[in-house]
């Protein structure tokens, strides 16, 4: 496994010169990736007529205001992403706005209006209602609609389960000492979500690309949202007390938790974000690989996400790398000129992509 040592840069007499951080984090197999991948894989292989008998059956009436209720949310908080999601299938569509929807409740129960209620049994207890979504026994119109997802896609709980974990994390630490567990956390509040959707949204047929590799660029995504998430919130995550940055690697730049707090954009800070700002672009360089592998109908939603957050990282250079006292902002224009270049990328054949 890498570790995030420091590797020696060249010297330059013009410049201040700082340690380049790694870029690697878990391997894979530490997270039994390998195990979800080949469960969704396996579970392929049986039909859904199959899997649905197992299941309890909602009225049609009931499931449509279900999927409708899961839509509006996704309509209204996730605009550029749900516009995506309008080229793929209405089963495929669903689907996917009912995952959103689970995240999104599951991330509010720590970071939504009622997070100072927060206790570890209200996680336990929403654990304890994940599993009764995937048997079937639904407690509310949006769960209803996660648990017909789950019986007509082959969809593995542990990644759910995973991103509760990550919520457990967040009542618990604040800090990250290194690299590996800052990956470990993105991992299971974002990662996860990839690993959800590969099943949904499908793989193209004429892709030449092992499976696994798909759902690791699916994976890789989820981090480089998660990183870049972390780099244009840290001024506000900062004033709840929370530092999303590795602990050595600030000690590596000659910085520590009160710059941060400070709000102070100093030489050395500007020269550590551009660091972390290249190991974000580095899962999203990963994250293209599977982008094109996937069924040409869901393709345009993650193209626009990749780039779209790319468009992110951008903006806190543009900022001078000011994350601190100011918010990396993509602006709506560029929003829409970024969107038919990724329609243009999600047309492109899996054979051709990297050409």
């Amino acid at each position: 496994m890498s570790k995030s040592g420091v590797i020696a840069a060249p010297k330059s007499p013009q410049r201040l010169e700082f340690p380049t951080l790694s870029k690697q984090g878990i391997p894979l197999a530490d997270l039994n990736v390998d195990e979800i991948v080949e469960r969704q894989s396996y579970a392929n292989n049986f039909s859904r007529e199959e899997s649905c008998k197992k299941k309890q059956q909602f009225h049609p009436s009931f499931l449509e205001e279900a999927y409708e209720s899961c839509r509006k949310i996704c309509a209204e908080y996730a605009k550029t992403f749900y516009l995506g999601t309008l080229l793929m299938t209405k089963e495929r569509q669903r689907a996917i706005w009912a995952i959103y929807v689970w995240c999104r409740r599951t991330d509010e129960l720590v970071d939504g209006p009622n997070a100072v209620y927060m206790n570890p049994k209200v996680l336990d207890r929403w654990e304890e209602r994940l599993e009764d979504i995937f048997e079937g026994c639904p407690y509310d119109l949006l769960d209803a609609a996660l648990s017909h997802t789950v019986s007509r896609f082959p969809i593995d709980m542990k990644p759910f389960k995973d991103m509760i974990e990550g919520m457990r994390m967040d009542t618990k630490k604040c800090r990250y000492e290194n690299f590996e567990q800052l990956y470990l956390y993105c991992y299971y509040v974002a990662g996860t979500v990839g690993l959800m959707s590969v099943p949904v949204m499908g793989i193209a047929p004429d892709s030449s690309l092992p499976t696994q590799t798909i759902y690791s660029a699916a994976l890789h995504l989820g981090i480089g949202n998660q990183l870049t998430n972390i780099l244009r919130d840290v001024g506000e995550d900062a004033i709840r007390g929370r530092i999303y940055l590795p602990q050595d690697e600030l000690a590596q730049f000659g910085l520590c938790d009160d710059d941060i707090l400070a709000m102070r954009v100093t030489e050395k800070w500007r020269e550590f974000m551009k660091e972390q700002i290249k190991r974000a672009k580095f899962y999203f360089k990963l994250a293209e690989k599977g982008a094109s592998q996937l069924d040409k109908a869901s393709r345009w939603p993650v193209w626009s996400s990749l780039m779209l957050y790319r468009k992110i990282l951008e903006a806190i250079e543009e900022n001078d790398y000011n994350n601190l006292t100011k918010r990396a902002y993509v602006r709506r224009s560029k929003k829409l000129l970024t969107l038919p270049l990724a329609y243009t990328k999600a047309l492109s054949a899996p054979s051709l992509v990297f050409h």
